[in-house]
């Protein structure tokens, strides 16, 4: 068996956060923090429609955890039209136990995937490449 290239990449993320009843981010950021050979930080603005080109062009991914998607509609409707205007890659995340996601945010994500750890450091990974 082969082993796997390391790579040593530091993985720069918007990940969607707010009125977050179940607490999916500090999940989502848990599953982040428990692949150790995953290598990433988490870029932050006080007003996502402000950061212009300078922000958005050192990221690699905007992770959407569609869960918070009914309180959060217009941070999300942001994050999306940042990922189109600046051909950042959307990773949407299902909600925690439900397998359908707002038709909004499928049409305009590069990939949808799960709780899984693996499926979804796979899925940072390769987003860009689904574009």
């Amino acid at each position: 068996m082969f082993e796997d290239e390391k790579d040593d990449k530091i993985y720069n993320l918007i990940i969607s956060n707010g009125i977050d009843e179940n607490k999916e981010y500090g999940q989502f950021t848990e599953k982040l923090f428990s692949k150790v050979d995953f290598l990433w930080k988490e870029s932050i603005s006080g007003d996502y429609s402000l950061a212009g080109e300078a922000f958005y062009k050192n990221v690699d991914g905007i992770i959407l955890l569609s869960g918070l998607y009914s309180n959060n509609k217009e941070l999300f409707e942001t994050l999306l039209d940042a990922g189109e205007k600046y051909s950042v890659p959307i990773i949407l995340v299902r909600p925690i136990g439900v397998e359908e996601v707002p038709e909004i945010l499928e049409k305009k994500a590069a990939t949808i995937v799960g709780w899984n750890a693996n499926c979804i450091v796979d899925a940072i990974k390769n987003a860009e490449e689904l574009m």
